[in-house]
């Protein structure tokens, strides 16, 4: 049987089940890891006999919980299938961590350590209420986890860019190093009329991810395969953005390379152009949001042009 998918002869996967026996999996271990932790919070140890039955039980309920993992098909979303898999993956490291502090615990009572260590697996196993109940809704976590992290880049570099700014000043002091009017630490005129167009870009970066976010949450459905695919290539192309802004932001402190900084706003163009791509040919992206993606499409277009017009005769 394929990862994943529904074995021969057994019954039709619904999503509301999957999550009562997920949840049931996951109290269950957070139950076995008190009881374990408990057991070897103060004199005297359990007898090998006890030690035998807890560890068989604490192996039972990560097992289990493994096992109603895989009950998810592929087919119900690989963007919610991962985040499942990364809950499923939090709780059985979090046991592992618990067993190994007992195993190395050197005195006969609870330590920090093992207190620890315990809050994590009870932590690890209260996600389970906050896990998105299908792919819809994880493309929308997915979505806005990454318009939160192009938004703190966008905002560091607005600050950065402030005219007069040092963009070294937080880390360098300029009189004892003597570095004040390196070009190496400073911006030129030049610098900053490029860095205009790529403060563009990165802008267009948080207002797709924005449009996007709203198109899926307003149109967004996991009820066919097609739209399911759909919202995973989404999520897929979008979590490109946030690597191509940072790369493009890096690029873009002195001393400022004009080469490096083109090709880097050439790659987040480029993803920006794919995500509006697959938005306007995806079931999110009815008659009536069309304007924006033409609109963004135009920004990315002239943006780009600028970075290519500013850069023609620094290669």
């Amino acid at each position: 049987v394929a990862e994943g998918e529904p074995g021969e002869g057994r019954e039709p996967f619904e999503l509301p089940r999957f999550w009562d026996a997920l949840g049931q999996t996951f109290q269950v271990t957070s139950q076995e890891a008190t009881k374990l932790s408990l057991a070897f919070s103060r004199p005297p140890l359990p007898s090998a006999e006890d030690c035998q039955k807890l560890s068989e039980d604490v192996q039972k309920a990560v097992l289990a919980v493994a096992t109603v993992y895989y009950w998810l098909p592929k087919g119900q979303g690989t963007t919610l299938r991962k985040m499942v898999r990364d809950a499923t993956t939090e709780v059985v490291e979090g046991m592992i961590q618990l067993t190994d502090t007992i195993l190395n615990a050197t005195v006969e009572s609870l330590s920090q350590e093992q207190l620890i260590s315990t809050g994590g697996v009870w932590e690890a196993c209260e996600q389970v209420s906050n896990l998105p109940r299908d792919n819809q809704a994880a493309v929308v976590s997915a979505l806005a986890a990454c318009l939160g992290v192009v938004k703190d880049a966008v905002e560091e570099m607005e600050h950065a860019l402030v005219e007069g700014q040092d963009p070294y000043g937080d880390i360098m002091e300029d009189e004892e190093l003597g570095f004040r009017g390196n070009r190496d630490t400073y911006w030129s005129e030049a610098d900053r009329q490029l860095l205009g167009s790529c403060m563009g870009l990165m802008k267009a970066s948080k207002a797709c991810l924005k449009k996007v976010l709203a198109a899926v949450k307003a149109h967004g459905k996991a009820d066919s395969p097609e739209q399911i695919a759909q919202l995973d290539d989404l999520a897929d192309i979008a979590n490109e953005i946030s690597p191509s802004v940072d790369e493009l932001a890096l690029s873009m402190y002195p001393p400022v390379n004009p080469l490096a900084v083109r090709l880097n706003a050439a790659k987040l163009a480029s993803v920006l152009k794919k995500v509006l791509e697959i938005a306007k040919t995806s079931h999110v992206c009815p008659l009536s949001e069309e304007g924006w993606v033409q609109f963004l499409t135009g920004a990315v277009d002239h943006n780009m042009n600028k970075v290519k017009n500013f850069t023609q005769g620094q290669l």
